[in-house]
């Protein structure tokens, strides 16, 4: 027996038409690279789109062509996230970051037919446009603060408004079914060639429904959602795509991710919730520190923080401002939400240390995604402490990259994508990271989790960020030197970070050795580049 409902598309069409109909009056704000302030409303956000899809349309866009973007996060990379696919289009974010063959690439890999930039952008574009394919180049006006005259006198491609001006305004969106692709993203490719995935119109409005969860992200109406993670990272980790459905006002920081302009947008825009990586936060952090009487914040905010494991510490001390982290784990593969930390109800009488270290760890699923941790074939016994390796499935679960037959071995026999992540659980399948299989220490034979130890460095009072790596060693294979920065006008000595570690590891887990850096390297999207330091170090010479 069938059930009697309707059979209605899960697309993103319902959700465009959404802000227009029940929402029209949210606001979107973004700020330019001269740092000013614009906003409109979701009623003219939805013009736009609209205007954008008829226009590609217009322009001979077909069912299933990609369009990419080369932009920073401001309204018309908004309106390229709802025109594109509702067209019938694929949403296509160019990682600005990346280098200029890989960008070639991984264009190329997808095949994308048109691009739309940002006309502060440019010099990016030029370094790979010439090993590109683009069909037809639109340039927004984002940087450029002169007439429109003189803007379509400079550039030499074609204008995004001058594109948005063949719209006739009689248009109506095509049916879609609800498993044809969307969007796509590209990994960063930090192991290996950067690799597509395909998110369909099915998986992002679930992914959006996930993220309205109280015990996920919680985003509804009454929020103003500044949305710091790059457009191009996972989709903007779908908070677009949820804050349209929800008519959450939207705040986008533009280029500038400093936390003095973040922390500016926080206070005068009333942020409720932010997203970003640790980097993000710890920067914040520090600048609350320093000028605690300059940025009062008038409302606590959640911020939903993932990319890499965020420290204790940096839990705490965004407490003590009202800014409560929530810790989340997810991927580019994952779209990506997939588990988020919180407290279970049993542990509210907890002591305040044991509820920070629950917050500490990744958490529990999502609705719909399952989890499970393997070694050699068999699940690992649910004690929170055996480790192996994490393995994940839902319906916003990629089930292959896109034209890279080479890499079905990330998906085992019976479906499940393995994340290449080493983790523990316990009963309620809540996860704990022990670190990225790639970026466990081997020891002797053992092996010592580079995430432990950096997150409890980064509890030193004295030290702001921490990395650490295996490097070779003659005798024990790897051992882990730790790579720190420390806060400003702050001091630690090696002798006493290691005595700082020994009260919680073992002494053959501790770093033999300690490099005090003003700058820890970065991959495009905010975590730190251990393989750049791996690379670094690779000759240390022990003592």
């Amino acid at each position: 027996m069938l059930g009697q409902m309707m059979d209605f598309p899960l697309t993103l069409v319902p959700i465009l038409e959404r802000a227009r109909n029940v929402y029209s009056r949210s606001e979107v704000v973004w700020r330019r690279p001269d740092r000013g302030v614009e906003r409109y409303t979701f009623a003219d956000f939805y013009g736009r789109a609209r205007k954008l899809a008829e226009a590609l349309t217009r322009a001979g866009l077909k069912p299933g062509d990609r369009v990419a973007t080369l932009m920073w996060n401001h309204e018309t990379h908004l309106e390229a996230y709802f025109g594109i696919p509702c067209a019938g289009g694929v949403l296509h974010p160019l990682n600005l970051r990346l280098h200029p063959s890989e960008l070639a690439f991984i264009a190329n890999h997808a095949g994308d037919r048109f691009l739309i930039v940002d006309d502060a952008l440019l010099p990016c574009l030029e370094s790979f446009r010439k090993d590109a394919k683009f069909e037809r180049i639109f340039v927004v006006k984002y940087g450029c603060t002169g007439s429109d005259a003189e803007f379509r006198k400079i550039h030499k491609f074609e204008n995004y408004d001058d594109l948005l001006e063949t719209a006739s305004g009689d248009y109506q969106f095509p049916p879609i079914d609800e498993n044809s692709a969307a969007a796509m993203c590209y990994t960063s490719g930090t192991t290996g060639r950067p690799k597509g995935v395909v998110y369909s119109h099915r998986a992002l409005v679930l992914h959006s429904f996930a993220e309205t969860v109280a015990d996920a992200f919680g985003i509804n109406h009454q929020d103003t959602l500044l949305v710091v993670a790059p457009l191009f990272h996972a989709n903007g980790w779908g908070l677009p795509f949820t804050a349209v459905m929800t008519g959450a006002k939207m705040v986008f920081p533009g280029p500038h991710v400093d936390p003095e302009s973040l922390l500016e947008l926080i206070t005068t825009e009333r942020v409720t919730a932010s997203c970003g990586v640790p980097t993000v936060w710890i920067s914040v952090l520090a600048e609350l520190e320093k000028n605690p009487e300059k940025w009062k914040l008038a409302q606590t905010m959640r911020a939903p923080c993932g990319g890499t494991a965020p420290p204790e510490a940096l839990i705490r001390g965004l407490d003590r401002f009202g800014i409560h982290l929530i810790h989340l784990w997810g991927m580019t593969e994952t779209a990506p939400l997939a588990t988020t930390g919180g407290l279970h109800v049993h542990m509210m009488d907890w002591s305040e240390d044991e509820k920070y270290a629950v917050r500490a760890q990744q958490g529990i699923p999502a609705p719909f995604i399952e989890l499970r941790v393997t070694r050699e074939g068999k699940e690992v016994p649910r004690d929170g402490e055996t480790a192996g390796d994490l393995e994940v499935r839902g319906p916003w679960v990629a089930a292959s990259y896109y034209n890279m037959p080479e890499e079905a071995a990330r998906w085992t026999s019976d479906g499940w994508f393995r994340t290449g992540d080493v983790a523990a659980w316990d009963d309620s399948s809540r996860i704990r990271l022990v670190d990225r299989s790639k970026d466990l220490i081997k020891s002797g034979g053992e092996w010592i989790s580079s995430v432990d130890l950096e997150n409890a460095l980064m509890g030193h009072p004295a030290v702001r960020e921490a990395c650490v790596v295996g490097v070779p060693h003659p005798k024990w294979q790897e051992r882990p030197l730790a790579v720190v920065v420390l806060k400003e006008n702050a001091s630690a000595t090696q002798q006493e970070l290691r005595e700082f570690l020994g009260t919680k590891f073992a002494k053959w887990q501790l770093p033999d050795a300690f490099v005090f850096s003003d700058a820890i390297p970065r991959t495009s999207v905010g975590k730190f580049l251990k393989s750049k330091l791996r690379e670094e170090y690779a000759n240390w010479k022990w003592e």
